[in-house]
């Protein structure tokens, strides 16, 4: 071992500097410096630790939702005169594709029951423009259902029709189908 000025032993292989106040400072600012980044490194790991935790965390389920469930619209309430009309279709139907005489003249009077009277008229639109419409000549309701009973064909259909107070029909028009 070496001694130097002091009666203390330095280990050989250990080197002694001389410090001088400044080193000693820098040295000491170096370690506080030391221990705040090792603080702050620390603070961002606990940190991340929770920002995990967050993310693990399931989402609260969303709040329920009301959902208004909507019936569907009530079906188109048909009026009188649409009543009225597919009947009369059917029944135009029924005489005109008649097997017999007597099943037609059953027809027919089923269909006249549905008219205020035999003589209701009934027009026949032959040509339509710009609004003004063209008629064949006027019939009754008791003709134009023997005209289906004899020729066995149906070629109209009803464009327009009126009822009367009793709900009864006053006045039919057709088409050319």
């Amino acid at each position: 071992m070496r001694t130097g000025k002091s009666d203390t032993a330095i280990p050989n292989n250990t080197v002694k500097f001389n410090q001088t106040p400044k080193m000693k400072e820098k040295l000491f600012s170096f370690s506080i410096n030391r221990s705040l980044i090792i603080a702050l490194v620390g603070l961002l790991a606990l940190g991340a630790c929770k920002s995990k935790k967050k993310a693990v965390e399931p989402a609260p389920a969303p709040a329920p939702v009301e959902t208004v469930e909507q019936a569907p619209p009530p079906p188109p309430v048909a009026s009188a005169e649409e009543v009225a009309a597919e009947k009369l279709e059917n029944y135009f139907n029924s005489v005109a594709s008649s097997g017999s005489a007597s099943m037609a003249n059953q027809s027919i009077q089923e269909t006249l029951s549905m008219f205020s009277n035999q003589e209701t008229p009934v027009l026949i639109v032959i040509h339509e423009e710009n609004g003004i419409k063209d008629y064949d000549e006027p019939t009754t309701i008791k003709k134009y259902l023997e005209y289906l009973k004899d020729t066995k064909k149906n070629l109209n259909f009803i464009s327009d029709i009126r009822l009367d107070a009793n709900g009864k029909v006053s006045e039919l028009e057709l088409r050319r189908k």
